[in-house]
């Protein structure tokens, strides 16, 4: 019983090692299919639940995520149950019981929803190659894709159906069958147009995009290769993204400052990058004198555009809710998206979409992103909760040291430091004049019996607690800032610099006389 009782125990273990490396070696799409399965398994099997926006017919198979929340870019969805790629309903049966017919790709495109497609790959005389023999990729836009194409572009591949219509087709085949898990994000295939490659990104949500186009119903298989119906229809591409920088006259101010500040080379090589792209309009929102700044101080230029880039390809599509993404600054914006706008920091203002090219994808923006280490002291100043205490700096005549290059630190206190005082403006404006402390600093190599000197003469202690650090009285409220040549602390309480010792301030106080 000994022997029998190892041998279960065996068993168990290797049959857990094998779901683990099934899950370990799934594609996210398959995760995320996977769980759609689950969520409707209770319909009756080869169901999968999908989640569709309210307000529009975007479909997404569902992660655990989007199942609780019930949003899809911060806005609500509908659940809907439909059969799993490959599977179709019977009548009278529960669930989606029948595999789908295996018949050519031809005939595959009639019903999964793209029937604009096999119309018109029947009029540039494509049938014939996608019902014979072969093994092919086929990445069908839908009917929607179609209908969604300006009527000038349309009209011009139709027209000339023998020559463009043809090679736009032939743009959206693999000589091969690729299944989704064969879509490895990064990777790029030769179509069938000249060779001119399609590029995958397989994002970690599930999500799955060619040219930045949604994968909307992968892996509908067929007799000779596989279809993907995508979301609209995708073309040719030739140029590296700084060639789409330089070509487009609205991004000739960009232009110019990734010229002066060296980038040029860097997106013309090789890498994958996304660049959010700020048009003239959005530069000639910056004050000047900001803007001149800036342009004229190499580091921060540098800073500047740094910070509208990421060092990977980030298509507007595999967006479904808010991330934080490092840019080649260094510090991270909040990619997201609000229903079908796309957002950065919460703000809806990319104006023009995943322009892709050969190393990356650039989205247009419409306001300059402006990173703390461009900024100098009294610009994150004007950036914080400290609106009270910025104010009375520059009634105190500080401006000169609030705009300089002077290396420096603000003790700056919250707005609610100021409720309840009863000094007068005077008295505080003298009183901040030791909250600008010398020297650039950071809160993580303050170290405890420091002491601090203000431009007001005095030094300031710092205390190192197990929970807090404070200088003086004023512990610290929030991260760091840190600008081009200043620091910003934000702090709980306006400071009070030492006047004595104690046995002095127990003499100055009439209840201990």
């Amino acid at each position: 019983s000994f022997l029998w009782l190892k041998m279960n125990v065996l068993v168990s273990v290797l049959g857990l090692s094998l779901v683990l490396v099934a899950c370990a070696t799934q594609s996210p799409y398959q995760a995320v299919l996977r769980h759609s399965r689950i969520r409707g398994s209770q319909q009756g099997p080869n169901v999968c639940a999908m989640q569709r926006l309210s307000d529009s017919n975007r479909k997404y198979f569902t992660n655990c995520k989007q199942w609780y929340h019930r949003k899809v870019c911060g806005k609500p969805t509908v659940i809907s149950y439909e059969c799993c790629p490959g599977y179709e309903r019977i009548p009278g049966t529960r669930g989606c019981p029948a595999e789908l017919p295996l018949v050519n790709i031809y005939n595959t495109l009639a019903v999964v929803g793209a029937s604009t497609t096999q119309m018109y790959s029947e009029r540039a005389k494509l049938k014939e190659e996608i019902e014979g023999p072969g093994s092919f990729t086929f990445f069908a836009p839908s009917n929607k894709a179609w209908a969604a194409l300006p009527t000038e572009i349309l009209d011009a591949l139709v027209s000339n159906v023998n020559i463009e219509l043809l090679n736009a087709l032939h743009y959206h085949m693999v000589n091969r069958r690729l299944t989704s898990e064969e879509l490895k994000h990064g990777s790029s295939f030769a179509s069938m147009y000249l060779d001119f490659p399609v590029h995958i990104h397989h994002y970690s949500n599930g999500i799955v995009t060619v040219n930045c186009a949604r994968l909307i119903k992968p892996d509908q298989r067929a007799s000779n290769g596989i279809v993907h119906v995508v979301d609209r229809v995708i073309t040719a591409i030739s140029n590296n993204v700084n060639a789409i920088i330089d070509l487009d006259d609205n991004l000739e101010r960009l232009r110019a400052a990734m010229a002066a500040a060296g980038l040029t080379s860097l997106l013309e090589g090789e890498g994958s990058y996304t660049v959010f792209a700020p048009t003239n309009e959005a530069f000639q929102k910056i004050p000047q004198e900001t803007l001149n700044r800036i342009l004229g101080d190499p580091v921060a230029l540098r800073d500047l555009l740094n910070f509208h880039m990421l060092r990977h390809v980030q298509c507007s599509e595999s967006i479904v809710s808010g991330s934080a993404m490092e840019t080649l600054q260094g510090a991270t914006l909040e990619v997201g998206c609000d229903g079908d706008q796309m957002t950065l920091n919460g703000k809806a203002i990319v104006t023009k979409r995943d322009q892709l090219g050969t190393n990356g994808v650039v989205h247009y923006v419409s306001e300059l992103l402006i990173p703390d280490s461009a900024k100098v002291l009294l610009e994150l100043a004007e950036g914080s909760s400290v609106t009270v205490a910025t104010q009375l700096f520059v009634d105190a005549g500080l401006v000169s040291h609030l705009k300089g290059s002077e290396a420096l630190t603000m003790l700056a206190p919250l707005d609610e430091a100021f409720k309840g005082e009863s000094r007068s403006r005077s008295e505080l404006r003298k009183l901040l004049r030791n909250h600008l402390v010398k020297g650039q600093l950071s809160s993580q190599a303050l170290y405890h019996g420091q002491e601090l000197e203000t431009l007001g003469g005095l030094r300031l202690r710092v205390f190192v607690y197990r929970n807090n650090l404070c200088i003086e009285n004023a512990c610290i409220a929030a991260h760091d800032k840190t600008g081009r040549f200043a620091t910003l602390f934000t702090v709980d309480k306006l400071l009070t610099p030492p006047t004595g010792t104690i046995m002095d301030v127990l003499k100055d106080d009439d209840r201990f006389r």
